[in-house]
């Protein structure tokens, strides 16, 4: 987890999950990890600037995504939300997914862009119709919040699966929440363990105290069956997919 502290614009926002009758649970969700979607082979090498401006100036999708994330964080340029949300967005005009997730971050925090959070969701959900697990995690919370969408606790849990398929950790914990809590699904025990044991391997404490929490009201065969799913579980590869503009 990048810190709070950093060149990106790293937001923390609280979901509160709150089944009826239950104590709220408060869920630390990350909007905008620029870092994590930086896709310069050599971090550590100088970046060259006028090579990569010319390129962008060009039409290249990547180039324009770098440009744009080294603006966004502040990286061998001024930092600058206005030019990172124009170079995400001659990016993301060309579907690349990446600047279409970042585009969307920024709609959804209003930094270089008026906030608009219908825009955001039209990003998310392009990025994510070609397989970004940030961005199926970010429409999911949309879903929840009923922010830029109309709250769907079905459409949620869809992209909140997609994501943890692919090894996302804070989808991971709000799938196996709600597998826990039976909220918009079927309460599961199994799959509650297994979901809420893969976000805990990831670092999410919260996680881990529900999922000890859940442990004490499991059969011996309810156990041994989660941490088995738990114990054999492999992201999935997502092709990506044309997204429908």
């Amino acid at each position: 987890m990048q810190n709070a502290n950093s060149g990106s614009i790293l937001t923390k926002v609280l979901i509160s999950l709150v089944a009826a009758g239950a104590v709220a649970l408060l869920v630390g969700r990350w909007v905008a990890t620029r870092e994590a979607h930086l896709v310069i082979s050599e971090p550590a090498k100088a970046v060259d600037i006028a090579t990569m401006q010319a390129e962008a100036e060009r039409g290249e999708a990547t180039a324009q995504f770098n440009l744009g994330s080294l603006y966004a964080r502040g990286l061998a340029v001024t930092q600058s939300y206005t030019l990172a949300a124009k170079w995400y967005r001659l990016a993301a005009d060309q579907g690349q997914a990446a600047a279409e997730l970042a585009l969307g971050e920024l709609y959804e925090v209003g930094q270089g862009v008026k906030r608009d959070e219908s825009e955001a969701a039209k990003w998310y959900h392009l990025a994510a119709e070609q397989g970004n697990p940030g961005a199926q995690y970010s429409l999911a919370a949309l879903y929840v919040l009923g922010k830029g969408v109309t709250a769907d606790a079905a459409e949620a849990i869809k992209w909140y699966r997609l994501a943890a398929d692919q090894g996302d950790a804070l989808a991971q914990f709000n799938l196996g929440m709600r597998y826990h809590e039976g909220r918009g699904i079927a309460a599961e025990p199994v799959q509650a363990y297994q979901w809420l044991s893969l976000a805990a391997a990831q670092g999410i404490t919260d996680a881990a105290q529900a999922r000890d929490a859940l442990k004490g009201t499991m059969t011996r065969d309810q156990l041994a069956e989660g941490q088995r799913r738990a114990s054999t579980f492999t992201p999935k590869k997502i092709s990506a997919k044309t997204p429908s503009r």
